[in-house]
């Protein structure tokens, strides 16, 4: 048998790859990972060969003695531009990724995404507000992160505390996510057509982009997508368990009150970050989870590790995209995943008929 099956509701099952089967998707994942940080590093306008490189990244491994004639130009953009574009890229999109598999779980429902407490309406607001009243200061456009963070973050706490104040469950939260993220953007909206001069770089903002990214963007999210990642990968085999509902969960020994809380925290703070460094950058945390059940089955104990490795190379192949498809200008990062994310999620509706998580 390659599969074993068990209930998770009426009719339902969860499939969970047998170990030989399960390595193949997940061999597979690394190797798009790493294809994808080669493909990240050599691609660009300045030719860069492979061998100069690689040549130059072993340069920097103490005691190989390895000697690298890279100019320094060609070492300033390798290791100040591509690089850290690259890891950022790896972080934004396997944390979307891997949030929007936890909450897909935590919600029991494969429509929604990272984005559904209003992580989104509250960062976009909060970038809005820091673009409009900066008035392009430098020293206010380096709190733009910040002002994202938090603006996602407060949306999310004032969802949460609605939905536990209409009940306890999984669908009340989900509500009031809908009620805040229509009133956040409310104001957003009024904000812009007060200051109709800052669209463009709020629009810039809002879709989603990389060509900033720098080594200190690097370092704001990594402590976070770390913690967060760890966090929710420790819990994949609960999720398994809160499939089957939470009287079913709780009837197991899992409290699914306290253990709801701390992934949907979990999940919420790490694509806060992730979003306080790139923008908004859709489907990536819907699609890519989908994508992985479809190749190693439903089992939260592997949808969500494939889910961060996947949708990490995922993001960092739309960046390439991105920053070549219409080169010398950029493409922002929102529109690749979202011409790759809709059509995908598309057929996927049209053919799956038991649509499920």
């Amino acid at each position: 048998m390659n599969t074993v099956a068990r209930p998770v509701g009426e009719g339902d099952a969860v499939r969970v790859p047998s170990p030989p089967r399960a390595l193949v998707p997940i061999l597979g994942a690394i190797v798009l990972l790493v294809v994808a940080v080669l493909v990240g590093l050599f691609v660009g306008p300045a030719g860069i060969g492979a061998g100069a490189i690689v040549r130059n990244a072993l340069s920097h491994v103490p005691f190989l003695g390895v000697h690298s004639d890279m100019s320094a130009t060609d070492s300033a953009i390798l290791w100040q531009l591509r690089a850290p574009r690259v890891v950022l890229g790896l972080l934004v999109g396997g944390m979307l990724a891997l949030a929007g598999g936890a909450y897909q779980g935590v919600f029991r429902n494969p429509l929604v995404d990272p984005y559904l407490l209003g992580v989104a309406a509250g960062a976009g607001l909060g970038a809005t507000l820091m673009i409009v009243y900066s008035q392009g200061h430098a020293s206010d456009q380096d709190l733009l992160p910040l002002a994202a963070f938090a603006g996602g973050s407060c949306a999310v706490v004032i969802s949460y505390a609605i939905g536990r104040g209409a009940g306890r469950g999984a669908a009340t939260l989900a509500l009031g996510g809908v009620a805040v993220t229509a009133f956040l953007t409310a104001i957003q909206t009024f904000v812009q057509q007060q200051h109709s001069d800052t669209l463009q770089a709020v629009y810039s903002w809002i879709l989603g982009s990389l060509d900033t990214a720098g080594w200190h963007d690097v370092l704001l999210l990594l402590p976070y997508a770390a913690v967060c990642a760890v966090v929710l990968l420790l819990h994949r085999r609960v999720l398994d368990v809160m499939a089957l509902g939470d009287d079913e969960a709780g009837a197991l020994g899992v409290n699914v009150g306290r253990t709801r809380l701390v992934l949907v925290v979990a999940a919420t703070l790490g694509t806060a970050a992730a979003v306080a460094v790139s923008g908004l950058i859709g489907f990536v945390g819907l699609m890519v989870p989908h994508f992985v059940r479809l190749l190693a089955g439903g089992s939260y104990r592997i949808v969500l590790p494939l889910s961060l490795l996947v949708g990490a190379g995922f993001l960092a192949f739309a960046d390439v995209i991105a920053r070549t498809i219409i080169s010398p200008a950029e493409l922002p990062i929102g529109v690749v995943t979202a011409f790759f994310g809709a059509p995908f999620f598309a057929v996927l509706l049209r053919t799956n008929r038991s649509f499920r998580p």
